[in-house]
């Protein structure tokens, strides 16, 4: 363990890179997997060359010749593929970060830490320098993503990180962050995940965090209130943490641990009331307070903890671990996100040891999660977002015409088998014992490996399949006819009540579950949700399929469309849009939400309800002819402005405006020009701020965004505005 997480000597500054980037590789495997790779000698380089796909990731120079001006919207379209093409993986998707949190690479640092895993020397090299560079630059601290203040959460667990990497505690970066970390009060006042992790690590004690029962898993499955009814990203988390709390796992001493102790805290940990510190959180960091109704089972679980008795809490320990177990079999040990990924990889180790098959795999998965960037190494949100990017670009190209040009078939055909393998084909190993959904047709957000339904990424991707083999000319039928109602067959399964779809399954639990919330830095966890964009996708999908295949199941269908037309209009806003929950925000959900409108004939002309989205956007259009909108507005559920205009966002409200028929085409024309305005000469355009969110309030980069969504719009937009006939020769910049 020493020689795994020795003292490192780091330079003051990360604006160069630690380690020769001309010696990462960005190794693409079965179904998608990404894995980094840092090649040792001149011999292994030389017979794996870097490509434009692992450059560009690292934020190399490519040298593209650059391109011909375009001179219309269709021509910088094309020019946008030429460039994006370049950066396929040889399998047919695209690779890329997933990343924005800021509480991801700790976990993975302080998890692998106490399980006696170690990093290469080159990985520790490059997470210290990302966490340098994503420092503040004012105070030195991190929040709880890229571009959130600083917090007890960001600050303590990346500034414990830093320390176990190999940093000292004198270099500047980590005097800046302790600092601040002092300031904000010291880690006692870190929300209940930070405590967690920092108990697991032993420099935070178990007696100030509030139970996390694991007999919760022997409650009849009727209980309102039972795991399996929470929102499947909480209770796959629970299920490890409620594992670690039960045998209350805690990392040995060590001189590391004992110097943490005094680092982390403005006051003598000896000293620390640990009880009181339960339902202490930083001003900075709290979100969602507890509710009393929490607080005061808290109170009862805590007496509980007392006095539980050795056979029911070693029962409800045997019972999360098999969970544990299950999960990681389910999804070949990715597991449904990072923070599972880690709590999950700590208990399997400290059940079955290091030499164990479990400590393997999970070592092995691990790397999927790990992305290397211009800035260092991160941890990403997922093990990427494979899915979700092929199928938005595939859309493009039908839809725009670029896909039927001959110098782009052979990118489509690879884009189509990735596709066609990526597709769920069986139910999870243990579907109904671990209280998951049916998989069987979905595609997931990122691997058929990870192997999790959800609703708008089954929805795309099926569309995308229908319109590469319905749409165009040259195109094998790689899925077949029994595929595609497979995955119909799974979404008519997800839809709920009133009409909405949510995002891994339909509604388990009732509302009142979030007064049990119990992270303090997200809101609305404890259950699923129906969101705008899943339903939309869904909407879509279904619509499309239906022009092909008119009887397959055609009354199911037209009653769920109608249902979810019924959700998406009482859910609309009175201003005029719709609240995104997984892109930013109103400019996100409105796009998606006029396209299925315009699907089932409700169009600027012939409805209400799009006229007023049209006109909310219209009006929030800013003088250089873009839009540009905070993830402050995922927060709040009001239009927050950005500081700068973004090109993605001006996509999506372009895109709204012509998938609703908007009948005025200089609003229009000027969106294009900006988008146009702002393409660099090889084809591509800058990355220029953050365009997700998860829960709210945490911001995640969809970096591929930056290159789908303007080809789409730029295509659409020049079809679009011929077709308004505003132009006699057509659209010209």
């Amino acid at each position: 363990m020493d020689a795994a997480y020795s003292r490192l000597a780091i330079p003051a500054s990360a604006s160069k890179p630690f380690t020769d980037y001309t010696r990462w590789r960005l190794l693409v495997s079965e179904g998608g997997r990404h894995t980094w790779k840092y090649l040792k000698t001149d011999e292994e380089c030389a017979k794996w060359p870097q490509t434009s796909e692992d450059k560009f990731w690292l934020g190399m120079a490519l040298n593209h010749e650059a391109l011909a001006p375009a001179k219309d919207p269709l021509t910088a379209a094309r020019n946008g593929y030429t460039f994006y093409k370049t950066l396929q993986s040889h399998d047919g998707h695209w690779s890329g970060e997933y990343g924005g949190p800021m509480f991801l690479l700790p976990g993975l640092v302080i998890g692998s830490y106490v399980s006696g895993m170690d990093f290469k020397l080159e990985e520790r090299q490059e997470m210290i320098r990302y966490l340098m560079n994503r420092a503040n630059p004012e105070d030195g601290g991190w929040g709880i993503h890229v571009e959130g203040h600083s917090t007890v959460f960001g600050t303590g667990l990346n500034y414990a990180a830093l320390r176990l990497l190999g940093m000292d505690a004198d270099h500047p970066v980590c005097t800046k962050a302790r600092a601040t970390l002092h300031k904000l009060g010291g880690a006692t006042g870190i929300p209940a995940w930070g405590k967690f992790w920092l108990s697991l690590l032993n420099v935070y004690d178990w007696e100030g965090l509030w139970p996390f029962p694991p007999s919760f898993q022997l409650l009849p499955d009727w209980v309102p209130f039972h795991p399996h009814k929470w929102w499947i990203q909480t209770r796959t988390v629970y299920t490890p943490m409620s594992y670690l709390y039960g045998v209350r796992f805690t990392m040995p001493e060590n001189d590391l641990i004992l110097a943490l102790r005094e680092e982390l805290y403005p006051e003598n940990y000896y000293s620390i009331n640990w009880p009181a510190q339960r339902n202490h959180v930083s001003k900075a960091d709290l979100y969602a307070p507890h509710s009393a109704i929490f607080d005061m089972a808290n109170l009862v679980l805590g007496a509980y903890e007392h006095c539980v008795l050795p056979p029911l809490r070693k029962a409800a320990v045997a019972r999360a671990y098999q969970l544990i177990v299950f999960e990681d079999e389910n999804t070949g040990y990715q597991t449904l996100a990072p923070v599972s990924k880690m709590f999950n990889l700590v208990a399997r180790v400290y059940a079955e040891g290091p030499e164990s098959e479990a400590f393997r795999l999970h070592k092995e998965k691990r790397d999927d999660f790990m992305w290397m960037g211009g800035e260092g190494m991160m941890m990403c949100g997922t093990n990427g977002s494979q899915l979700w990017d092929i199928a938005f670009i595939m859309q493009a190209l039908v839809e725009t015409g670029l896909a039927e040009l001959p110098e782009n078939r052979d990118s489509v055909i690879k884009a189509l088998e990735w596709l066609e393998d990526g597709q769920i084909l069986d139910n999870p190993k243990h579907y109904k014992t671990s209280y998951r959904h049916a998989t069987k047709g979905a595609w997931g957000f990122s691997t058929k490996e990870q192997g999790y339904t959800v609703s708008d990424c089954t929805a795309e991707g099926l569309k995308a399949v229908l319109y590469l083999q319905k749409d165009l000319s040259f195109t094998p039928k790689l899925v077949s006819d029994r595929r595609i109602f497979d995955a119909v067959d799974l979404l008519l399964t997800l839809q709920n009540s009133n009409g909405g779809f949510a995002s891994y399954e339909p509604i388990r639990g009732p509302r009142w579950l979030e007064l049990l919330n119990p992270a303090e830095v997200f809101g609305n966890i404890m259950i699923e949700y129906c969101y705008p964009e899943c339903t939309t996708s869904v909407i879509t999908a279904l619509s499309i399929l239906r022009q092909h295949y008119k009887d397959y199941r055609a009354a199911d269908i037209a009653r769920t469309i109608q249902g979810a037309i019924g959700y998406l209009h009482e859910c609309q806003q009175p201003e005029g849009g719709w609240i995104g929950s997984w892109g930013i925000c109103f400019t996100y959900a409105t796009q998606f939400a006029l396209e299925s409108l315009s699907l089932v004939g409700e169009t600027y002309e012939t409805s209400d309800s799009a006229r007023r989205a049209c006109e909310f956007l219209i009006g929030k259009q800013r003088a250089d002819g873009g839009w540009g909108e905070s993830y402050k507005s995922c927060e709040v559920g009001k239009w927050i402005e950005h500081a700068d205009t973004q090109v993605v966002q001006t996509c999506w409200a372009v895109m709204a405006l012509i998938y609703a028929g908007y009948p005025h085409a200089e609003p229009l024309e000027r969106g294009v020009a900006l988008v146009m305005s702002r393409q660099l000469p090889d084809g591509s355009w800058p990355q220029e701020a953050i365009e997700g969110i998860f829960n709210k309030n945490c911001a995640i980069a969809y970096p591929n965004f930056k290159f789908s969504f303007p080809i789409w719009m730029l295509g659409k937009a020049h079809i679009y505005l011929n077709d308004l006939g505003k132009k006699k020769d057509g659209f010209k910049l």
